[in-house]
């Protein structure tokens, strides 16, 4: 769900809708389904990575007769080489650099499947620092581009309920192809970890360890947390900042409030009933809780709270990291997951993060 307000402030704008009646349309209209791509994903850059890659891909049409896309990675010496800034800019940015080895060995018996799930407006492709991490240490990570995301097909959304019936059947489908190889794990961020936790609640997913970065815990609360964050942003192009100032005049908690009730009236799903904390209590997988204390496009007291509702899952909390900046943090939380994926047990406690 990031950089929404970003893309849509325009469209307000120009459609005109000076009126409050038309602002909570609008909006919804943009809660339904994603209208674009994230500026923040680089997907030539990532495009260009992939043709170097010995990935497989494809396509599993859901029972919901959603075409998913997916592609599988498996694990190698890929000596990645990674790190991460903010532009001088766009405090509110990300860029990254990332080079990597073409194996030229026949890749390993992988020691689990790693299945990835992506965030609001990106696709698979995004989490590739993290296929490239899990497979140098020995995983076959699969990523899947979720409905209305990436290269897969057009559905109504389900801010991870319907997403993760989806899941469900790729891994289904997958497992009969024989592409998930030892123990699943499910790695989500944001949105993707939503859809993970859900799914987790699924006992036909049969995953053993879940890591979900900042997932919400109830979407409509998460809708009304993120979209003053966004407008409370600064910097940007004049035009960004203008029509950021502009919205600020005009969109107010009744605007929000009002969008929330009618998008979930087009999808047939009230958003404040999406509770991602009861299906969590029944997941019977070994589930990984990790947010930014300085998360502002969906608050640490979504994490708090998840944690708090099922104490049998573990939480680490990582001091200053936004929503952002968290998953890219792969030399402070990638140990950790690793560690989290190969545990013979369930940890008693959340393995600290590096520093």
């Amino acid at each position: 769900m990031r950089r929404l307000i970003a893309l849509v402030a325009l469209c307000l704008l120009l459609a005109g809708f000076s009126s409050w009646p038309g602002l909570p349309n609008t909006l919804a209209a943009h809660l339904v389904a994603p209208s674009g791509t994230s500026p923040l994903l680089p997907a030539d850059r990532i495009d260009a990575a992939y043709a170097r890659l010995p990935a497989r891909s494809g396509y599993v049409t859901t029972s919901a007769g959603v075409p998913l896309f997916w592609r599988a990675l498996d694990p190698g010496d890929y000596r990645m080489q990674y790190t991460w800034s903010r532009p001088v800019d766009d405090p509110h940015g990300i860029a990254f650099d990332l080079d990597f080895d073409t194996p030229t060995s026949p890749a390993p018996a992988p020691r689990g499947t790693v299945l990835l799930l992506h965030g609001w407006m990106m696709d698979g492709g995004s989490l590739l620092p993290w296929s490239l991490a899990l497979g140098q240490a020995g995983y076959r990570t699969i990523t899947i581009d979720l409905r209305n995301h990436g290269h897969s097909g057009r559905a109504p959304s389900g801010y991870g309920t319907r997403e993760a019936h989806d899941v469900v059947d790729v891994v289904a489908a997958l497992r009969a192809r024989g592409e998930i190889r030892g123990p699943l794990h499910v790695f989500g961020v944001s949105y993707g970890a939503a859809t993970a936790l859900f799914a987790s609640a699924d006992p036909r997913l049969g995953a053993s360890r879940i890591v979900a970065l900042e997932s919400f815990d109830n979407a409509g609360a998460a809708i009304r947390d993120m979209v003053p964050h966004m407008l409370e942003e600064t910097g940007g192009p004049w035009t960004t900042q203008l029509t950021r100032t502009w919205l600020r005049w005009r969109i107010d908690a009744r605007v929000v409030d009002a969008a929330v009730v009618r998008a979930g009236e087009t999808l047939a799903l009230p958003l404040d009933q999406v509770d991602v904390g009861a299906a969590l209590a029944h997941s019977p997988a070994c589930v990984l809780l990790v947010h930014g204390s300085a998360d502002r496009h969906v608050p640490v007291a979504h994490g708090r709270a998840l944690a708090a509702a099922v104490p049998e899952a573990r939480y680490l909390e990582l001091a200053g990291e936004d929503h952002l900046s968290l998953p890219m943090q792969l030399d402070r939380l990638a140990p950790s997951v690793i560690d989290w994926f190969g545990a013979s047990t369930c940890p008693a406690t959340a393995l600290a993060a590096a520093g």
